[in-house]
């Protein structure tokens, strides 16, 4: 499949040696040019032989230069093809679970092992070519992020509703074969894939070891918009136990044999069983912290650190609010009073939002609207500031799931929001935001 160049730097590379915007460019030294991955790889040499197609006729163009310089050619995107779709149906997809009227963007479904290399996105293999199969390993393209959910075949094809779901699981064995190293998930569903299949999974991806080199286990998310869709419960504080009872078992045994627990079990899973969570030790290099993984230990860490840290006597401080979701409440609320026990006149109130949009067993302050923050804080005293997780925010934005902006939320609720990035430096610095 060869790429349309929509553009040609001036000055650059190729504009010097004649290759002209809308030429479609067909090889790099003889490799056929699918996407970005292709283009970057093979145009990294010093001798290149580029074939383009101009009009129906075949040029080709030679280059000496050194490795690395750019070649000077843009295309229509970044990728340089479409994203890629996700072909399953699964049980558990929380896409599924939206009601109408959001934005388009949060209805894409991404299953693209490209977006798996260069943002950690997950995919499940259902829909990878025998081309990036090959790529991944011949390129050394590593780590890859794969949503496994389980290794029983006949299970994972009806988890993801997908006949060849099972067959996937073959491709995990090819990766690890080559060298690359996998990070696996597992949406954990009480009832279908956790107990003796979790037991199972971990078994089979442990002796992957260490081409696989973390696991994480996360419980379902159960919107109250489940109309048609399969009949789900939700992990409650004894189904949570007992699966973290699983996965803490088989890390000490990792622990001990190879020196890493390798399957961690997501934050959530302990605030649902309302017990303790590890402290940041016990997550080693916090592998999968983006899945939610370690990173209120992580958090709390850092936010006492800070306190201890901090020598500054403040005479007055600026009155804050802080709002997160239920999940973490009981934790910020643990960490203000950490705050105020050093500093007795400090002023900061939390607020737990509670997710009436979505309902109320989604607890993470990442899926809070902007209608259910306003409504619950309306008649709140909020103080000077008004302190939100940037989780609650579109990625380097200031959207909420709903559209709601900061500028709407300050309006309607007359307070200034500052948001926050998952930094316990940060939180408290935002915190002690007053006058010496």
């Amino acid at each position: 499949m060869a790429v349309k160049i929509v553009s040609v730097e001036n000055g650059s590379i190729c504009e010097k040696i004649g290759i002209k915007s809308s030429d479609i460019l067909v090889s790099i030294n003889g490799n056929e040019i699918v996407d970005i991955f292709d283009y970057q790889f093979y145009a990294n040499e010093s001798k290149l032989e580029i074939i383009v197609e101009r009009s129906g006729e075949i040029l080709t163009f030679n280059v000496k230069k050194e490795p690395f310089d750019d070649l000077g050619l843009e295309f229509s995107s970044y990728l340089m093809d479409e994203q890629r779709r996700c072909r399953n149906n699964c049980i558990f997809c929380f896409i599924d679970q939206l009601p109408k009227g959001l934005r388009d963007s949060l209805y894409f479904k991404d299953d693209d092992s490209r977006l798996s290399f260069l943002f950690g996105n997950y995919i499940t293999l259902t829909n990878i070519t025998e081309h990036e199969i090959d790529r991944i390993i011949k390129m050394h393209i590593s780590p890859i992020n794969i949503s496994v959910h389980t290794t029983n075949p006949e299970l994972r094809c009806k988890m993801m509703n997908n006949r060849f779901a099972g067959d996937a699981l073959m491709v995990l064995n090819r990766l690890a074969e080559g060298g690359t190293k996998l990070n696996c998930q597992l949406v954990l569903c009480p009832g279908i894939n956790d107990g003796d299949e979790l037991k199972r999974t971990l078994d089979d991806l442990i002796s992957l070891y260490p081409a696989v080199q973390s696991i994480a286990a996360v419980p379902l998310g159960v919107t109250k918009y489940r109309d048609g869709l399969t009949n789900l419960t939700p992990y409650d504080e004894n189904t949570a136990c007992e699966t973290i009872e699983i996965i803490e078992k088989y890390a000490a045994k990792c622990y001990e044999k190879f020196g890493t627990r390798i399957v961690f079990a997501a934050d959530e899973f302990y605030l649902k069983a309302k017990l303790p969570l590890p402290d940041e030790n016990y997550y080693e290099d916090f592998a999968q912290l983006d899945n939610g993984v370690g990173m209120c230990s992580l958090f709390k860490s850092e936010f006492t650190d800070a306190c201890e840290c901090e020598e500054i006597e403040y005479i007055s401080f600026a009155k804050s609010t802080i709002a997160t979701g239920s999940a973490a409440y009981p934790l910020i609320c643990e960490l203000v009073d950490i705050a105020k026990k050093k500093w007795h006149n400090l002023e900061c109130n939390v607020y737990e939002i509670k997710n009436n949009f979505f309902g109320e067993s989604i607890t993470v302050a990442g899926l809070i609207t902007g209608k259910d923050l306003i409504s619950q804080l309306k008649d709140k005293k909020l103080g000077n500031y008004l302190l939100l997780p940037s989780c609650m925010f579109r990625a380097q934005g200031d959207i909420m799931l709903d559209d709601t902006s900061v500028e709407d939320i300050e309006s309607a609720l007359d307070v200034t929001v500052k948001i926050i990035q998952n930094d316990g430096y940060e939180l408290l610095s935002a915190i002690l935001d007053g006058e010496n």
